[in-house]
């Protein structure tokens, strides 16, 4: 069966009213979740990461800057969209150890697959810099934690969040035994991500969508370029950073996909994975910022997943 990986830690950070990483969103997918239909999910709460596992990407300092900085009362702001208030640090740590957990559990054969309904996100997260409503780059610690700890020599995290993943490419440009690959709309916030940036391993696989893209194109950025790359780089494990906000619904963004295509997307994925990756992945959300598009674009990334893991018995 498919494992969830939530915690009510994670509602606690809250940026403040009007803010879009809300706890609403967290609030609306396990609402979705707890539909009759997902019954058969192997509920979980996420754990507290390991201090020594974000080091595996995150400087000590970064670290440490993060974890002084939630306040007590009120907000403290990184930068001019990423705040933390009380609770901030330990729902981040839970985002982290989800992950962390999933990789953990279908690693040792627990499950073939694995979603973490978590926030804050992470794939904005750099080195050492909060940045995009993003503490801790909670996929790449368990990527990191897959490489050094699980013996996994191959590792591809997929990222189709309608924001480039900069912090996530920034750590893979430095590990050949990570594919790092990514649909976005171009141009858009962070800025990176460009189709020709490869990376020093040739390890980047960028696939840019223009504003008002939709169905059709992203359909074409993964059938033409990142699932022939997967293919090629054939991964041990599959990770998958999902956001949701390229859904036609959303405010931040100019992407037109329908919820649809996140079951589309996610079925194409499982067949790589069940190529090379014995079927192994681990998905943990990332951005989605209305409501009922997050929701209803969730639960069918989760649906797909769990068909996965019905087809593989």
């Amino acid at each position: 069966m498919t494992i969830l990986f939530t915690h009510p830690d994670c509602l606690d950070h809250n940026p403040g009213e009007g803010h879009p990483e809300r706890p609403a969103r967290l609030k609306a997918i396990l609402a979705a979740l707890d539909r009759p239909e997902f019954a058969d999910l192997d509920r979980r709460a996420a754990p507290l990461a390991e201090r020594e596992d974000i080091a595996l990407v995150h400087s000590p300092e970064h670290i440490d800057a993060v974890l002084a900085s939630a306040p007590e009362r009120g907000h403290v702001m990184l930068d001019g969209d990423t705040l933390l208030s009380p609770g901030s640090d330990r729902a981040a740590l839970r985002a982290a150890g989800a992950v962390v957990a999933a990789v953990e559990a279908v690693c040792a054969g627990e499950a073939k697959t694995a979603f973490c309904a978590v926030r804050p996100p992470g794939h904005h997260a750099e080195p050492e810099r909060a940045m995009g409503f993003c503490l801790f780059n909670s996929v790449a610690v368990g990527a990191a934690v897959a490489e050094t700890q699980q013996g996994i020599q191959r590792i591809a995290i997929v990222d189709f969040d309608v924001h480039h993943g900069n912090g996530t490419e920034a750590m893979t440009a430095t590990r050949p035994g990570w594919l790092y690959a990514s649909t976005h709309q171009w141009p858009l916030y962070p800025g990176s991500g460009a189709d020709r940036h490869r990376g020093p391993y040739g390890n980047i696989v960028n696939a840019t969508l223009s504003p008002g893209a939709g169905s059709a194109e992203f359909r074409a950025a993964f059938e033409e370029r990142i699932l022939p790359a997967l293919d090629s780089f054939a991964p041990e494990l599959l990770m998958i950073s999902a956001g949701f906000d390229a859904h036609r619904q959303d405010p931040l963004a100019g992407l037109e996909l329908e919820t649809e295509d996140f079951a589309w997307v996610t079925r194409a994925l499982a067949e790589v994975a069940a190529r090379h990756a014995q079927g192994r992945i681990v998905a943990t959300l990332e951005g989605g910022y209305d409501l009922e598009a997050l929701a209803d674009s969730a639960a069918a990334h989760v649906r797909a997943l769990m068909a996965t893991e019905a087809g593989a018995r």
